[in-house]
């Protein structure tokens, strides 16, 4: 794979800067200076540090698209890979975690990023709804990988037991294995 564009470098230097030291930290001299770029060269892409917000916000949307996409051909199953990723892609070497955390930095002071929050949140829901047929039940496998993403961010136990017994989890649920994998239910 070769060198990312300059584009890429200055997003990747704009998120270093919020998940390090958070939203005070960023200015758009400190974002050119990690990125190697110049500031004349950083403003060509983006003229604002709205116009890095932006291109953050752009970035988690579709790094998220792509892994819905991926989970609706997983070989697993929608609700196991949402599941089993909550847990595995709580990694700060995965692109989509470090844009999320980026992104939350700046909650509560950004209402871009809220309504950027929920449009992942709605992402995953419809999936989850489609495959699944019942919004409640989409709702509660919603919230339980929301909590395991929430917990391995943390960086607190891994819900082993969750985990391991899979498809007890899916059969209380009323989604035993088998029709998990199926794909969607007809409406």
């Amino acid at each position: 794979m070769g060198r990312p564009s300059a584009r890429e470098q200055i997003l990747d230097a704009y998120q270093d800067i919020l998940i390090e030291s958070g939203s005070a930290a960023v200015t758009l001299d400190a974002v050119a200076a990690r990125a190697k770029v110049s500031k004349g060269g950083l403003l060509y892409h983006f003229g604002s540090k709205d116009a890095l917000l932006d291109g953050l916000l752009d970035r988690l949307l579709r790094l998220t698209a792509a892994d819905v996409e991926q989970a609706r051909t997983a070989p697993e199953g929608v609700v196991r890979y949402w599941l089993l990723s909550s847990v595995t892609d709580a990694d700060m070497t995965k692109p989509a975690h470090r844009a999320s955390i980026a992104a939350l930095r700046l909650l509560g002071s950004e209402p871009k990023v809220t309504e950027t929050m929920n449009e992942v949140g709605r992402l995953w829901w419809e999936l989850l709804e489609q495959h699944i047929g019942d919004p409640l039940t989409a709702e509660i496998v919603g919230l339980l990988g929301d909590g395991l993403y929430l917990r391995a961010t943390l960086g607190g136990q891994t819900p082993q037991p969750v985990l391991d017994r899979m498809p007890e989890v899916l059969r209380r649920l009323g989604l035993d294995a088998a029709e998990s994998d199926l794909g969607p239910r007809p409406r």
